[in-house]
């Protein structure tokens, strides 16, 4: 009596799920359900971003600042820079920098610096990685002389590649090499030696911390 009576429910129990399937659709075929939904579109964002940045200064060539039968006043060195700018949405970077170096000048200086305020560009090549190479140029005005003095000043170009690692959403650290030339104008140093107009050749490596805020969204 127990067996026919499961036997019985199996059948009734089969025939149901048979029949709710078949009218799932008017051909009678089951309804498919598909393995994951699409992906929304991504989220894109704008940022502020503020940061400093270790820089070590190569001198490639003095040119003509320093002439061979005097003491080099221009040397290599190192020093900070702060910066601050804006990130579109995409690949684009636009800000400024204020950098000041202590360098090497063959002790004609007793604290020989190097400032810069520079104009900065980048284009990053966003890959889906936390790692993000880019590439950077820009320029700005210079000024040289003894313990944050002025003894001369001009321009400066530069250009590089760099690369960006993401520690956390809205913290990057990164580093930088860059080729820098600057145009010194002509003067006479404190030990009276009389400098020619000139351009410097520079190469330099930066170390950089950036923080970021999310400031527009689409």
């Amino acid at each position: 009596m127990v067996r026919e009576t499961l036997v019985a429910f199996c059948a009734f129990t089969a025939a149901f799920v048979g029949a709710g399937d078949a009218a799932a659709e008017p051909n009678g075929r089951a309804l498919q359900v598909p393995a994951s939904a699409p992906r929304p579109a991504p989220f894109y964002l704008g940022y502020a971003s503020y940061g400093v940045a270790l820089t070590a200064d190569a001198l490639i060539h003095p040119g003509a600042t320093c002439a061979l039968s005097e003491p080099c006043i221009l040397g290599g060195g190192g020093g900070l820079a702060l910066r601050g700018g804006f990130r579109w949405p995409g690949a684009w970077y636009l800000g400024g920098a204020y950098q000041v170096s202590r360098t090497d000048s063959a002790n004609l200086y007793r604290l020989a610096t190097l400032q810069q305020l520079r104009v900065e560009l980048r284009y990053m090549l966003d890959m889906g990685f936390r790692a993000a190479p880019y590439a950077t140029w820009g320029g700005g005005a210079v000024a040289y002389g003894n313990e944050l003095g002025v003894e001369t000043g001009g321009a400066t170009a530069f250009a590089g590649l760099g690369v960006e690692l993401q520690l956390s959403r809205l913290a990057v650290i990164g580093i930088a090499a860059r080729y820098q030339p600057t145009l010194l104008a002509g003067f006479t140093d404190t030990a009276g030696y009389d400098r020619s107009f000139g351009l410097a050749h520079y190469g330099t490596l930066e170390f950089q911390l950036e923080i970021r805020r999310e400031v527009s969204g689409r």
